[in-house]
């Protein structure tokens, strides 16, 4: 029977994975069997940068802490060697990061992943990956808006300088 101090600590850790499960945008669940430290060690820091939280949990505390933030369905996505990235922002940079690591290395694998609060599968969370981020996105918005201006611009140039240029004030 486990001592009281280690009850103590593995109830903390479930709580505190629940926590950051519960507060956060999206997460995915990786087999990361196989993948080299210097691999490992570039994809962590990647995750950083990007604001993900990446942790080789217990797949029993895993399974307790979706137990209490209702997300039951990713239960079977925790069998052998696998890790979590949480991302309380950005719901689209674990599946980003975690996708290239998935088509580089073989034995690595995304497995599912839940987003706003729902579990989703290995082809929804590559789907999502394939999404631009946000910066890509507001850039293609400003594109879009600044298209038009710059057309009516050209169009109003060309007239004035057809009519001979800007009449004088008399």
């Amino acid at each position: 029977m486990a001592s009281k101090s280690i009850l103590e600590k593995k109830q903390a850790d479930v709580a505190a994975l629940a926590e950051l499960m519960k507060n956060a945008a999206s997460g995915v669940i990786v087999q990361y069997q196989g993948i080299t430290v210097e691999d490992d060690t570039k994809m962590r820091a990647d995750l950083r940068k990007a604001g993900v939280k990446y942790a080789v949990i217990k797949n029993s505390i895993t399974e307790r802490a979706c137990e209490q933030v209702g997300l039951d369905g990713l239960k079977p996505y925790l069998k052998g060697m696998v890790a979590v990235a949480v991302s309380e922002q950005d719901p689209i940079a674990p599946a980003k990061i975690l996708k290239t690591y998935d088509e580089k290395i073989e034995n690595f694998a995304i497995k599912g992943g839940f987003l706003d609060g729902a579990v989703v599968d290995a082809d929804v969370v590559k789907e999502l990956a394939s999404i631009p981020g946000k910066e890509q996105l507001v850039a293609k918005l400003l594109g879009c808006l600044q298209s038009p201006l710059s057309k009516l611009a050209a169009v109003l140039n060309a007239k004035i300088e057809k009519d001979g240029g800007v009449p004088a004030e008399a």
